[in-house]
């Protein structure tokens, strides 16, 4: 019998391996050394707008990351090591928690501390805790989830349901994804014959108090067209599909560190082949929500995240044995770990001179969309001080992207340029232009994104003509590389009949 599915119910957990908070504050350390290196990214502009609207929901996402990145702005200014100190410390708590799952199942300090090693070098985790963003939190709320019902598991007590719904209630106040996973874990607690287990007031509470914490979101999704539909349906348009289901079980190989993909298909395995129907429902709902997200959403790899904290959990558990059997085999796999983590980092970390990292952009976007915002924001700077002062005082800057309106936004006051108005998801909700604006500056990202940008503008204006074109200093050829900016004259209407045409989602 696999060791995984050996411990009683009412065997006591073993002692917890204080290593493991070294580990964890290690992985802290080093993303906060590395938090100000190359620039923001786009999305980080978005939630530092977002921050400044606050409300219930969003189109994109509830209100969790923006209220974050409210507070970091409010106490700290537009900083980013305050930005990612959030991820940072999301990060330093699921590394914990891939220990605490490993010490449900019965393992010893080396099994936690393989288990925390394991979650530290995730190419997943360290890509995603590097910035602030939804998924940040969203990996920590699924390792959470998922210690709690081996938590249950192992002393049947019940009451820690509520503390599951207060995770999911913060899970769904962050990013829907997570009640897939509950879902999906309580399809296999049912199904694996643990039904018993649901039944109690404690469980009723749990989900009254995940409702709870969706309510904002759905207020919000209510008064506002259900605009996170729309925005669903389109990525699944976009990221879905056959075409997407190769690319997705390709990425699922990179979400932890190469060296330990026998060890995560071990606990996955072990997990099944226990007869405790909590544990059993954690293999179930890897399995449902795999075929799930590779047919709705195949591009978007990182979606099932953190599923893999207990199954690394389980799989360093279940493997112990085998290590103590085999003199220096831990070393080894710690130092194949190693190695495998450092092939990873260029690539998922600010660890190259961003000069460098044009050949990591076609695996990676991220680091490549955190810099060159600064210069567009001089680009767009010029652009506004070629205009006449009086035709300034008629003139909206408008952004096709949200990044784009982000760094105006957040970069541009330095310069003093007016406010943004962008056309994508919640920023179109912000407000349109002044009546009296009857001369625009567009700006469009590049052909990666956007292609004969000018002829859409001229559905909405009479001349349009390219005044600026964005580059970035470090040959970078992201998504603004060849984009422009537009002087759009002789607008075809007022805008309360022109912006609703111009709001996209995606």
């Amino acid at each position: 019998m696999s060791r995984v599915s050996s411990l009683s119910a009412t065997e006591p957990a073993p002692p917890f391996d204080r290593r493991v908070l070294g580990v964890a504050a290690t992985l802290f350390c080093v993303l906060m050394l590395l938090s100000p290196l190359y620039g923001f990214h786009r999305d980080e502009l978005y939630f530092l707008e977002a921050g400044r609207h606050l409300q219930g929901g969003y189109v994109d996402q509830p209100a969790l990351v923006p209220l974050l990145a409210r507070v970091s702005s409010s106490v700290f200014g537009v900083s980013l090591p305050a930005l990612r100190l959030w991820p940072a410390l999301a990060a330093f708590a699921t590394v914990v928690v891939a220990a605490l799952s490993a010490r449900e199942l019965g393992g010893a300090r080396r099994a936690q501390f393989l288990a925390a090693v394991g979650a530290a070098t995730m190419p997943a985790l360290l890509a995603i805790d590097h910035l602030l963003g939804p998924t940040a939190i969203d990996v920590l709320v699924w390792a959470t989830l998922g210690w709690l019902v081996l938590r249950v598991d192992r002393t049947h007590d019940t009451r820690l349901w509520l503390v599951a719904g207060a995770v999911v209630a913060v899970g769904v106040a962050n990013k829907h994804s997570v009640v897939f996973f509950a879902l999906a874990l309580i399809v296999g607690i049912v199904g694996t014959g643990g039904g018993s287990l649901l039944t109690s007031r404690w469980f009723v509470a749990g989900v009254v108090v995940a409702v709870a914490g969706a309510l904002p979101d759905v207020i919000w999704q209510s008064q506002h067209n259900w605009a996170t539909v729309a925005m669903t349906r389109r990525l699944n348009e976009k990221n879905g599909g056959l075409a997407n289901i190769g690319v997705w079980i390709g990425g699922q190989l990179i979400m932890v560190a190469f060296a330990l993909i026998p060890v995560w298909i071990t606990g996955l395995r072990g997990l099944w082949q226990s007869r405790r129907p909590l544990r059993r429902a954690i293999s179930i709902s890897y399995v449902v929500l795999f075929v799930f997200f590779a047919v709705t959403t195949g591009a978007k790899i990182y979606y099932l995240a953190g599923a893999y904290v207990p199954l690394l959990a389980a799989g360093a558990v279940s493997i112990d044995a085998r290590l103590t059997a085999r003199q220096n085999s831990a070393r080894a796999l710690l130092g194949w770990v190693a190695v495998s983590t450092a092939v990873a980092l260029p690539l998922v970390l600010p660890v190259l001179p961003s000069a460098d990292i044009g050949w990591t952009y076609a695996i990676n976007q991220v680091p490549g969309e955190s810099l060159g915002w600064n210069s567009l924001v001089r680009d767009v700077d010029h652009a506004w001080i070629a205009l006449p002062p009086a035709v300034q005082k008629q003139t909206a800057i408008i952004t096709a992207d949200y990044g784009e309106a982000g760094a105006i936004n957040d970069l541009g006051r330095t310069f003093g340029l007016p406010r943004a108005y962008g056309t994508q998801n919640s920023e179109w909700w912000w407000g349109l232009p002044p009546a009296a604006d009857d001369y625009v500056l567009s700006i469009a990202p590049g052909p990666i994104d956007v292609t004969h940008y000018d002829k859409y503008l001229r559905r909405y204006f009479t001349d349009v003509r390219v005044v600026a074109t964005l580059h970035n200093s470090y040959g970078i050829h992201n998504e603004e590389w060849g984009g422009h900016i537009y002087l759009c004259t002789g607008r075809r209407g007022p805008w309360s009949q022109l912006w609703p045409r111009l709001r996209h989602y995606d």
